[in-house]
């Protein structure tokens, strides 16, 4: 599978590094959409691939599928147009709070017979919430995201505090930043209305601890994660940067699990 990304930032040369240094099995990245081609002129030569700042150029290169890994603005600005011509995977989930440009996406992917992707990020256990809410008999779903204090701007706090307690979509709504997992949680069942998800900023932790919890008939599910920080930026998570590589990989075989 050839794959264009847009964007070049630290997720972007994560993949550049595990698929074109490594040489991933059947897929290798071969146009990359910038705004600046000057900036990232080395990345062609450190890499193989073709810069753009063209869209339609871009979409015309030799590529199966766009991976988009720069912000919700360009989400925005750009997915509608490539979804026209590729199936694509979305990073910036925290776009999809806006339900508009949700209708938008899955009418034009619909109607060009393309498939957006969304990677499970990082949090787990999506398999399974989902296959009880194909059932349509899941009766709840929590997220506890627990996070250090200075990452929440309270640095002078000496206990943790609960800055949120409440249904996913406000918490999407006053929390953009650190909510990307409530909105991938909310898609996959019962909706971002119906997600309960409290955040706490706690000064007594290094890394973001999501804690999940799924009720319904088939039984009751617990999941806790606790993130490390990508080397190359301490604010993306290295579990949400690894899932899109697994979900390239599980995209491109003939035999898939789950």
């Amino acid at each position: 599978m050839n794959i264009g990304i847009i964007g070049a930032g630290a997720i972007a040369n994560v993949m550049l590094e595990c698929i074109n240094h490594d040489s991933h099995e059947n897929l290798k990245i071969k146009s990359v959409f910038v705004r600046n081609k000057e900036k990232y002129q080395h990345l062609e030569d450190e890499f193989g691939v073709t810069l753009y700042t063209d869209l339609d150029r871009f979409l015309s290169s030799n590529i199966d599928m766009v991976v988009e890994a720069a912000n919700g603005e360009v989400v925005k600005a750009h997915l509608p147009e490539v979804l026209k011509h590729k199936d694509a995977m979305l990073i910036s989930v925290g776009a999809l709070s806006d339900g508009e440009l949700v209708a938008e996406l899955m009418r034009v992917a619909k109607n060009h017979e393309h498939t957006l992707h969304l990677p499970s990020g990082a949090i787990g256990g999506l398999d399974l919430l989902q296959n009880a809410q194909s059932h349509g008999d899941l009766k709840k779903v929590t997220l506890t995201t627990r996070k250090p204090a200075s990452a929440l701007s309270y640095e002078n706090l000496e206990s943790e505090r609960v800055v949120f307690d409440g249904k996913a979509k406000d918490a999407i709504t006053l929390y953009p930043q650190n909510m990307n997992v409530a909105i991938i949680l909310g898609m996959a069942g019962m909706g971002i209305e119906e997600t309960e998800v409290m955040l706490i900023a706690d000064p007594n932790v290094e890394r973001n601890i999501h804690q999940i919890e799924i009720e319904g008939a088939f039984g009751r599910a617990e999941f806790k994660i606790e993130n490390q920080p990508l080397p190359e930026n301490q604010k993306t998570s290295y579990l949400a940067a690894i899932s899109i590589l697994g979900t390239l990989e599980r995209i491109n075989r003939n035999f898939r699990i789950g």
